[in-house]
């Protein structure tokens, strides 16, 4: 096994990049430096460590802090040719709605319709003909943040009224509906710093508002939608239930054995853009799958991300086939497969 020296590039929130250090510690690598990509100091403290490679973890709270990881991260890439995992093109169509959609829409690969406005009176022209109920998304928030169903014109401009004048906040502070209730509070509380860290993220939230544009989405009906995870060349699904419309945030959960030929879905995509730390979530719709969200940062409220016949494990395609593995790969949030897969490729270079 090569040495290597690993930057763990951190974001807005301290301590945010914690499950990478506990995945490095666990699997025997002590020699990393956490170095904040939103701080002034980031490009000096770099060059004084000059790791072998980077691990990101990207904010999902503000755009401002978004672009500031996203601007530092291709400098990174492009000027001082550091290998970065999850990469840039999978840390640029994260928490970026605006470009994420037409990302997709460019590659041509199967989402919603979707449509972006960045003039208000092309917009109300828009809300007179639409076809009801549209899906309004905020550009940044994950577990259906900033998610508004409109169902008629008088609804959509009141939102874009809002949207070009004031702006548009995404909701932030506890999710009380969110479940698991007493579960989470223990963790927080017995955690070191993780009050201090919800309060410093539901203070970014609350200062967050968008202004200016919208982004309007037909709404597919749905009862879930696949959550499909590949780390390297594992592979992982489950279904998301949902809750009042929405599948994402809801932690309602269905571990029905995945098709194959959903992972088939997945890989043939993600194989093409070379993406691999992905959560994909997929809806079925007259028989077709159809790209949601993809996020290459993503949590995980159970231990697992799969089981087939009741039993977790994952699935990896050897020599043409599908085949299934039992076992414990998801541990500490799937890090300690994602520090594995980093690691095997960099000593096979």
């Amino acid at each position: 096994m090569k040495s290597h020296r690993f930057a763990i590039l951190g974001n807005e929130l301290e301590d945010d990049s914690c499950l990478w250090v506990s995945a490095l510690l666990d699997l025997g690598f002590k020699e990393y430096s956490v170095i904040n990509l939103t701080k002034s100091d980031w490009l000096v403290r770099l060059n004084e460590y000059n790791p072998t490679v980077c691990l990101n973890k990207p904010g999902g709270y503000s755009n401002r802090f978004k672009h500031i990881f996203d601007q530092r991260l291709y400098l990174i890439v492009q000027y001082l040719k550091i290998p970065v995992y999850p990469s840039l093109d999978e840390v640029l169509i994260y928490e970026n709605k605006a470009y994420f959609y037409e990302w997709l829409k460019i590659n041509n690969l199967p989402s919603a319709e979707t449509w972006l406005f960045y003039h208000l009176p092309e917009a109300l022209i828009f809300a007179k003909s639409a076809k009801y109920p549209i899906v309004a998304k905020l550009n940044i928030g994950a577990s259906g943040d900033g998610v508004s169903f409109l169902k008629n014109p008088a609804e959509t401009k009141l939102y874009l009224e809002t949207a070009f004048h004031v702006g548009i906040k995404p909701r932030s502070g506890p999710k009380l509906k969110k479940g698991k209730i007493i579960q989470r509070a223990v963790k927080i509380f017995f955690t070191p710093g993780a009050l201090q860290k919800k309060i410093f993220k539901y203070k970014v939230q609350s200062e967050e508002s968008q202004k200016g544009f919208v982004i309007f989405q037909e709404f597919i009906p749905h009862e879930y939608e696949w959550r499909v995870v590949r780390i390297g060349e594992s592979f992982f699904a489950h279904k998301k239930l949902i809750e009042k419309n929405k599948a994402s945030g809801s932690l309602l959960k269905n571990y029905d054995d995945p098709p194959l030929d959903l992972f088939e879905f997945v890989k043939k995509i993600t194989d093409k853009y070379h993406l691999y730390s992905q959560a994909v979530d997929v809806f079925e719709s007259e028989n077709k799958y159809i790209i949601n969200e993809m996020q290459c940062i993503f949590g995980q409220s159970d231990s697992f991300q799969m089981l087939v016949g009741g039993k977790p494990g994952r699935y990896t395609k050897i020599k043409g086939v599908w085949e299934f593995e039992e076992g414990d790969f998801n541990k500490n949030e799937s890090y300690n497969l994602r520090v594995a897969y980093i690691v095997d490729k960099m000593d096979k270079q």
